[in-house]
């Protein structure tokens, strides 16, 4: 009886097991599970220029960079950790990686896209970046990659489920004056912002066509308050380039609500997210970055990366518009 008790105890603990192992190697997933897509800018890479022929002006992969929560440089233009890898906490995922990275295929948690100094425009610091038309590409190879892995259904539902974040289109505000591009310049500001908020909006319509529903998108700051910009004298060129982020930040919301009702706008208080130059050789280090707004002249510490994450995570109507992040992840 005993050698009988010890045998069913014994299949029941492999049924537990092959079970496991089924829904592990198939993808299986809980119910609610829900997958965070990122896409965007240095504000957002978590790594994925140090796959791209790129030079030092787009990489962060450099001490000091990453000093604080990583002790190495990870490819984040910060201390430490940004606003993507405190939401996939809050939401219980594990920090979501770049997805140029090849030993990455966790791809049922989300994937991070940005590209530091990348814009919504093909233009904006080509040959240098992964702008958002190519960031969209990817994306869609990712869908076929779940197709195949998990069938056409879950992989729609998890589609569905997944909320997208986006941080794009201050460099294509910035890039034009630092490069002197006469072609960009000649474009009235309500043609060129009109420019920019298209090509985000195609990228939307398209992630929607695949089954997405919820979006969060970060207003873009204001460039004076930079420490980049305010160590150099106010010109026409950085005035006309406020004045272009204002009207973007204007007609962002009015775009947003035309896909579905739950789109998600932030405003953003005052940091930067720029591709930012990396040639200076000498610098001299905070001793505490978390006493700190921006840990080099355009990009925050990872202390303002946590405040904004909150903010964006559980903050009221007047911050975060209709939805915040939290109450997207419970949809």
């Amino acid at each position: 009886m005993a050698g009988l008790r010890f045998h069913s105890r014994f299949l029941v603990l492999c049924a537990i097991l092959l079970i496991l192992t089924r829904c592990h190697g198939q993808l299986c997933l809980p119910e609610k599970h829900i997958a965070l897509f990122v896409f965007g800018d240095s504000l957002y890479d978590v790594g994925n220029n140090n796959y791209i022929n790129t030079n030092s002006d787009y990489r962060s992969n450099v001490w000091p960079y990453g000093e604080t929560t990583f002790k190495y440089p990870t490819g984040r233009f910060s201390d430490g950790r940004i606003i993507p890898d405190f939401i996939a906490e809050y939401a219980k995922l594990p920090l979501i990686s770049p997805y140029l990275n090849p030993a990455y295929r966790q791809y049922a948690d989300g994937a991070n896209f940005a590209s530091a100094g990348a814009g919504a425009l093909v233009g904006t610091n080509r040959g240098f970046v992964v702008d958002l038309q190519a960031q969209l590409s990817y994306f869609k190879n990712l869908i076929g990659m779940l197709r195949r892995k998990l069938g056409d259904t879950d992989a729609r539902a998890l589609l569905g489920r997944a909320v997208y974040l986006f941080s794009i289109g201050i460099n294509d505000y910035l890039a034009p004056f630092a490069t002197n591009s006469s072609g960009l310049l000649s474009y009235s500001r309500e043609e060129y912002v009109d420019m920019v908020i298209g090509n985000l909006t195609i990228v939307i319509k398209e992630i929607h066509k695949n089954g997405g529903r919820k979006f969060g998108f970060q207003s873009l700051p204001p460039v004076g308050s930079l420490p980049s910009r305010r160590a150099v004298n106010h010109g026409a060129a950085t005035e006309e380039a406020i004045a272009r982020v204002i009207l973007h930040n204007k007609v962002l919301p009015k775009v947003q609500g035309r896909e579905d009702r739950m789109l998600w706008n932030c405003p953003y208080r005052g940091i930067n997210s720029c591709g930012g130059r990396r040639s200076v050789k000498e610098y001299e280090l905070c001793d505490d970055p978390k006493e700190y707004v921006f840990f080099d002249s355009a990009h925050p510490s990872q202390t303002a990366h946590e405040q904004l994450a909150k903010l964006t995570w559980s903050g009221t109507p007047i911050h975060t518009g209709t939805y915040n992040l939290k109450a997207m992840f419970q949809l």
